[in-house]
């Protein structure tokens, strides 16, 4: 197992360019599966979830070829359906979540799929009703195996329907576009998730031949068409990326400039930040973070504390709540996280109290945080990375700590960031990978 040493207290200088966006490269990975001509996608981030997907791909008889760096030819021709019944297969899908998304392209395309349960982060429950119930509702039927622990969907003929989500699911919507883009009739999905992923979703498989609209809302209409082609596509800047280090930059009291950030598809996050006190300017398409001192949480117009929370898109992504709370223990004022979305995600606070962070865990779901104005810095200390999210937030507090942490199981943040302790490395991090 991998872990990171980190000597903190060194202020960075220099620019960052984020990775391509994990979550919707694991999406469009998917959909390439729905048509037998060659699909071709960029700005693939090379990170581990990502390979592992596209290693199940591989097992599964697509064609995979690696034509530059995140850059990579898919053509899914011809499957190899015995792989489904195979350990490598069922070990492959269940270490990884995005797996799930294979499930929708197989049940369009060839009537039939098998996936086990995933695995991800632990992050608390993460249900797959919406998948399910979506696919049910095209016509699908489903039948779990305990003793196996896998899911098999089947259906003759997937016909377009009217439904109401229950919750406006990311990885459940992409799930159930895929399936409906070949269903016979109109599917209409309302309260279906909007994110940038799911838009570029849409975007490619009209580019395929789809017929999908209401693209960025959350009605969605798709009309079905009998077969798909194939395309290129690119993969947007990472978000998740772009706020991290914004909140990187504000903890070290760094100068930092994030390239090529696609800002029209960052919605709410810039101004986020700022409501912290972060200053974050707008250069072109480019983000630019001065050096700051000190920075101040705005409170509510009424005056009272502020509260920083996750929403469905257009809201505040949960994906960067992690990043907002340890950035939160070095400002002036206090905030209150609410992290709604997932139940353990703060579960890490003990992490950065040992560290000397003030924080009140009023339970699962939200902390409050007495920022220290950087009157009094945050401790170096061991710690373990439970989740990918929490990952980052923890070598943000390293990098800000005066003296060195030690980070074990960076698989976690390795699964989300591309070569993070290089990129950093450059800009006058210390960061060493010890193996």
């Amino acid at each position: 197992m991998s872990k990171f040493e980190v000597v903190g207290g060194k202020r960075l200088k220099g620019e960052l360019s984020p990775q391509g966006a994990k979550n919707e490269a694991l999406q469009v990975i998917c959909a390439s599966l729905l048509t037998p001509e060659e699909v071709v996608i960029g700005n693939i981030p090379e990170i581990l979830d990502v390979l592992k997907l596209i290693e199940l791909l591989r097992g599964m008889g697509v064609r995979v070829e690696r034509r530059a760096k995140g850059e990579y030819a898919f053509c899914a021709r011809v499957l190899d359906f015995s792989y489904l019944a195979t350990e490598d297969f069922y070990r492959k899908a269940a270490s990884l979540r995005g797996s799930i998304m294979i499930l929708g392209p197989l049940l369009a395309r060839y009537g039939f799929g098998v996936i086990p349960k995933p695995g991800g982060d632990k992050i608390g429950r993460r249900r797959l009703d919406t998948h399910f119930l979506g696919f049910e509702k095209l016509g699908a039927t489903f039948e779990y195996d305990e003793q196996k622990g896998c899911f098999r969907a089947s259906a003759q003929q997937l016909r377009g329907t009217y439904m109401l989500l229950d919750e406006a699911s990311v990885t459940g919507t992409a799930n159930i576009i895929m399936a409906a883009v070949l269903a016979k009739g109109v599917t209409t999905i309302y309260n279906a998730a909007c994110e940038p992923y799911i838009q570029q979703l849409c975007k490619m498989l009209n580019r395929m031949g789809a017929r999908i609209s209401g693209i960025a809302s959350n009605l969605l209409t798709i009309e079905g068409v009998e077969a798909l082609g194939g395309t290129r596509h690119a993969c947007l800047p990472d978000m998740i990326e772009v706020g991290s280090y914004i909140g990187l930059a504000a903890l070290t009291r760094s100068e930092i400039t994030v390239k090529n950030v696609s800002i029209p598809d960052l919605g709410i996050i810039p101004n986020a930040f700022r409501k912290l006190g972060i200053r974050v300017e707008e250069r072109e398409d480019d983000l630019y973070i001065p050096r700051q001192e000190h920075y101040l949480i705005e409170n509510f117009i009424d005056g009272s504390i502020l509260t920083v929370a996750d929403a469905p898109w257009p809201g505040l992504t949960p994906d960067l709540l992690s990043v907002f709370l340890v950035v939160a223990t070095q400002a002036k004022g206090s905030v209150l996280i609410h992290q709604k979305m997932f139940e353990s995600r703060l579960f890490f606070v003990d992490k950065l109290i040992d560290m000397g962070a003030k924080i009140i865990l009023c339970d699962p779901h939200r902390a409050t945080v007495i920022g220290q104005n950087h009157e009094s810095q945050l401790r170096a200390t061991k710690m373990t990375s439970p989740d990918i999210r929490a990952g980052i937030a923890l070598l943000i507090a390293a990098l800000s700590a005066q003296g060195t942490s030690v980070i074990d199981n960076i698989d976690q943040i390795d699964r989300g960031y591309e070569r993070i302790d290089e990129k950093l490395n450059a800009i006058g991090a210390d960061i060493r990978r010890l193996e």
